[in-house]
């Protein structure tokens, strides 16, 4: 890695976890977790920050834009934001584990 982040960037592209069905199942087959990243993350950052707050090695990084969805409320017409979703791989033995409260 030739250019170096800072760490106040790190700590601002990992937004939260994704919790829901599809990541759960996810991290019990893959070994992978999911989490909500800055829209401008890169892959990269993504990994150095994963690194960085959960002590852990990432093998792999896949990131995906979500489109926000279109909501109305009564007669008034409106749009969630886009978003960004990182699947993180693992190495193996590693593990993230949100319910202890790490």
């Amino acid at each position: 890695m030739s250019m170096k982040i800072s760490e106040e960037r790190l700590l601002q592209v990992i937004l939260a976890p994704q919790i829901s069905e599809k990541s759960t199942h996810i991290a019990e087959k893959y070994e992978q977790v999911a989490f909500k990243v800055a829209v401008d993350a890169t892959k990269i950052e993504v990994k150095a920050a994963v690194e960085l707050l959960f002590k852990v090695e990432v093998e792999s990084v896949q990131l995906l834009n979500v489109k926000g969805k279109n909501k109305r409320f009564g007669r008034m017409l409106g749009r969630r934001k886009d978003w960004k979703k990182a699947y993180v791989g693992l190495k193996p033995g590693q593990e993230i584990n949100f319910a202890a409260g790490e």
